[in-house]
């Protein structure tokens, strides 16, 4: 077994240690390794079965930054503990470096406002190398040094996205980004002034009704009537219409009456495969894009195995091909980070998962990455906005467009606790508490850069009413009093600058 220790300074030593369980080590290729925390005063120590060089991964707060996950560089097994915040910050100015070098090669004009920034963190750092016999005040200046690190790489992600949104709308002959910006709707028909905020912010939606533990509650005894008037009401709108999901792996996502057949794969399988081709074949023309499964990288509904879940994530895809092969079909990957690895109850890696099913050939169309900003069990932790940029360009990789899915609270008031598929709102994590405003705010920070990557080719909101958002509490656009949040006209404002006909 393969242990790394880190001195905390005493003076920053957190008295509130309850974002420890979700710190875990992972390989330079991103692999995640289960990892067992042990605090002894001012000493962290992390455990794994490998001895060999891996990173830190860690909540941890940063001065006009919140919480975010902060990761060290790659640190090789020693005796004498490492100091957690020049570490942290070896690890962040590290990564700002790599970026910064590869964008300013591709072109990316760089004002000297960033680069007297990313001066000041290197400097700083190296102040605290010199002086790691000296805990407190080596810590103090990484602390330093990590401040100014993020305070430049979020400048460094906002150039970019702001240069490349530009290039984007100037090659549009439309006058159009080739991205779709949507929100799943949630379970209702919207009334006119509800369709008028819909139509001003997005351009496509998502009509999550077509989920089979919704339709069919009963075995037998399905119900289409509402996806039925969601899919005309979207057509009337001319919005692009995405489906799904279709079958969703998650705790508790799948119709109750399914378990009795679970140990009867053929008849699953089949009965499954019976319901994909009648949602299919019933929107046929309506829609042509699918998410047809979520959660089948973490799994939990029926304590089905990674085997058993790849297997009919990619029979799936299989048969919604066979019944219309001129549809795209996408999958939906939660916690991309892999985060969830660290319990031990999980082989394979999310984009070990995906790639598993891709090199099927069944006919995966694309990849819907969840980003639940803010929620567990089921959700993200906060990254900053170099993470998001990365995390993208690793999943560019597999050469498939990606849609993003985006759930951030605007509160964190416990709703419907005994709910066992719900997600909680975690301990505040962004930069002020959660607010709605907060939610405007993270919106306007990250919504261009997802817009401005490449790969993107959707951008969906989680929902668009707070009293649909069943399952991420909070998330939606519209509060429960029916009134539109900060968020809604945050996102129509870049509707109207980036979609205008």
């Amino acid at each position: 077994m393969g242990n790394l220790r880190f001195l905390i300074a005493p003076s920053q030593v957190p008295e509130d240690w309850s974002d420890l369980h979700r710190a875990y080590l992972n390989a330079v290729d991103g692999r995640v390794f289960p990892t067992r925390v042990e605090v002894d005063g001012n000493v962290l120590t992390f455990r794994r079965q490998t001895s060999q060089s891996c990173k830190l991964n860690i909540v941890w707060n940063i001065t006009d930054f919140g919480r975010p996950v902060v990761r060290t560089a790659s640190l090789p097994e020693r005796e004498e503990p490492y100091v957690l915040m020049l570490e942290l910050a070896r690890g962040k100015i590290s990564t700002l470096k790599d970026q910064l070098s590869v964008w300013q090669i591709a072109g990316l004009n760089i004002p000297a406002e960033l680069i007297k920034l990313h001066d000041e963190a290197f400097t700083a750092f190296a102040q605290a190398a010199v002086i790691q016999d000296k805990v407190e005040e080596c810590s103090e200046l990484a602390g330093v040094a990590l401040q100014k690190a993020h305070a430049a790489a979020e400048m460094l992600v906002q150039i970019y996205a702001r240069q490349r949104l530009t290039i984007l709308h100037q090659r549009s002959q439309a006058m159009k980004l080739p991205v779709s910006l949507g929100c799943n709707l949630g379970e209702f028909i919207p009334n006119d002034s509800e369709g008028k905020q819909i139509c001003q912010a997005f351009d496509a939606a998502n009509i999550d009704l077509v989920n089979w533990k919704l339709i069919e509650k009963h075995e037998g005894d399905q119900d289409w009537e509402l996806c039925d008037q969601q899919v005309e009401w979207c057509e009337k709108k001319h919005l692009l219409i995405r489906g799904g999901c279709l079958l969703d792996f998650a705790p508790h996502g799948l119709p109750d009456w399914l378990e009795s057949w679970k140990l009867d794969m053929v008849n699953f399988q089949s009965i499954i495969s019976h319901f994909i081709e009648t949602a299919i074949t019933r929107y046929t023309g309506s829609i042509r894009t699918w998410t047809l499964v979520s959660a089948m990288n973490t799994g939990g509904v029926f304590g089905l195995n990674e085997e058993t879940r790849l297997t009919l994530t990619a029979r799936a895809i299989e048969i919604a091909k066979q019944t219309d092969d001129s549809i795209q079909c996408y999958i939906r990957v939660e916690q991309p980070w892999g985060d969830y690895l660290t319990k031990g109850q999980h082989q394979l890696s999310p984009m070990q998962f995906v790639d598993a099913i891709d090199r099927l050939g069944v006919g995966l169309s694309g990849i819907d990455l969840e980003l639940r900003i803010g929620y567990y069990p089921n959700g993200s932790h906060h990254h900053d906005l170099l993470d998001i940029s990365k995390l993208i360009d690793k999943w560019s990789v597999l050469n498939l467009p990606l849609h993003i899915t985006l759930a951030f609270p605007s509160d964190d008031a416990v709703v419907d606790e005994k709910n066992p598929s719900m997600s909680k709102v975690q301990a505040n994590q962004w930069k002020t508490d959660w607010s709605e405003a907060a939610q405007a705010e993270w919106v306007d920070l990250y919504l261009p850069l997802l817009l401005a990557k490449p790969s993107v080719t959707g951008v969906f909101w989680s929902r668009f009413r707070d009293q649909d958002a069943r399952r991420f509490p909070h998330s939606g656009l519209i509060n429960p009093e029916g009134q539109a949040k900060p968020a809604l006209d945050t996102i129509t404002k870049y509707h109207k600058q980036y979609w205008r006909s």
